[in-house]
């Protein structure tokens, strides 16, 4: 076990090695003994800390995307909402890269996703990852209806128009680009944030 593990209390361990092996391989499963080996914790310690593997995967996703988008910044109202609210999109692309990191992260999921028929776990594991990605977007439309920045509306809607937007940037940041291609991105964001805001879409 590395110092990194050896510093943390069990159930650190147990989340940080199971954040590791979603990171290698979104659509791996983490199975109790998996987890546990890689954490260098016993089963029952990792059963004590997350009941079920549902809790465990729910967990890590959670913590997954906090380290991804902060939640903070949605809140912050000295930036105007629409600033914010393209600066939360832009946190869920930067993690990808561009060019050869992001050609690397389509490679492994289309290899885990869509290559062959997806298993129920492949498609549990995806939907877990869909569904938190959607809960962080909703969360900040609805912070933003809130405080009157976007009409009151069809938020469903407004997601799944967001989600598309960043899934086709995403593909975009992997495939050859001409040197402006985070400057398009950012004014296609600034587009669909508008449509969002003038009540264009919802």
């Amino acid at each position: 076990m590395t110092d990194e593990y050896e510093r943390l209390g069990s159930r650190d361990r147990v989340l940080l090695a199971a954040m590791k092996m979603i990171g290698e391989n979104p659509g791996a499963k983490l199975s109790v003994r998996g987890v546990a080996a890689r954490a260098g914790v016993s089963t029952g310690s990792l059963r004590y800390h997350f009941p079920t593997q549902r809790e465990l995967q729910d967990e890590v996703l959670t913590r997954l995307y906090d380290v991804v988008v902060s939640e903070g910044r949605i809140n912050d109202r000295t930036v105007s909402a629409r600033d914010r609210l393209v600066d939360c999109l832009r946190q869920v692309l930067a993690p990808a890269g561009v060019g050869t990191r992001a050609r690397e992260a389509s490679r492994v999921l289309y290899e885990q996703f869509i290559l062959s028929e997806p298993t129920e776990q492949v498609r549990q594991a995806y939907f877990a990852l869909e569904q938190e990605g959607r809960r962080r977007v909703e969360y900040w439309l609805t912070v933003l209806t809130n405080e009157g920045a976007i009409p009151a509306g069809d938020t469903s809607r407004r997601v799944n128009f967001l989600l598309t937007i960043l899934n086709g940037l995403a593909l975009e940041r992997a495939l050859p680009a001409e040197e402006g291609i985070l400057r398009s991105e950012n004014e296609t964001l600034y587009m669909a944030v508008d449509a969002v805001m003038s009540d264009g879409v919802g």
